[in-house]
């Protein structure tokens, strides 16, 4: 059986590249490309694939908000994301998203044919050869952060973002507290503002893109 694929990438260059790369193997074929989250879901529709691959950086939007429609209108779709950026909480967003694969564009030729394979069989099972690395180096992450219940509390106030004084009200403590508790996470978490402590949080998994409103 062929693999039938739509691609979804603003780079001319990196369509082609899967193009070409695709052509190698009998059992993969390209039958779309869209170059943005716009088009695609029209695409999509109108070409049936059994997997679509997607950039997760696309000119006009997020790829992983793109493959959570996907997945959201085709559950038996194989999504698999190819990303230039390697940072751990790329993939898991990606896990999260219900995608299958998650592969960086720099990878091996069989590794990207591989995923492709991979999605066309298991939509619904996630696969991505960092997987174990991220997982482990997220545990440790946590382990060494290991919030309290209290800075767990400061932290989604700061995600909110309450000010200094609301944050004491909330908590009932007085605003002297209130900043206490917030330097103490700004330094278990590295940072010196709250901008920097809401990115070092979710680059820890504390919390997700989402739900992040730095101010």
């Amino acid at each position: 059986m062929t693999i039938r694929v739509v691609v979804v990438d603003g780079h001319t260059l990196f369509r082609y590249g899967l193009t070409t790369l695709t052509a190698t193997a009998p059992d993969i074929k390209i039958v779309a490309e869209a170059k943005t989250a716009a088009t695609a879901p029209a695409i999509v529709a109108s070409y049936s694939p059994d997997v679509v691959t997607i950039d997760v950086a696309l000119p006009d939007g997020d790829g992983l908000r793109l493959a959570r429609e996907l997945r959201d209108r085709h559950d038996d779709l194989g999504i698999v994301m190819l990303t230039s950026l390697g940072e751990d909480d790329v993939l898991f967003r990606a896990l999260e998203t219900g995608t299958s694969a998650f592969v960086a564009k720099t990878a091996p030729a069989d590794e990207v044919l591989a995923a492709i394979r991979h999605a066309s069989v298991a939509a619904g099972s996630f696969t991505a050869a960092g997987l174990a690395g991220a997982l482990a180096r997220k545990r440790t992450t946590a382990d060494r952060l290991a919030l309290s219940p209290r800075e767990r509390e400061v932290l989604l106030l700061l995600r909110e973002g309450t000010s200094i004084p609301s944050i004491a009200r909330s908590l009932y403590v007085s605003q002297s507290t209130a900043k206490t508790y917030v330097s103490r996470l700004y330094e278990k978490l590295g940072a010196s503002n709250r901008a920097q402590a809401l990115m070092a949080a979710l680059r820890a998994g504390l919390i997700r893109t989402e739900q992040t409103h730095a101010s």
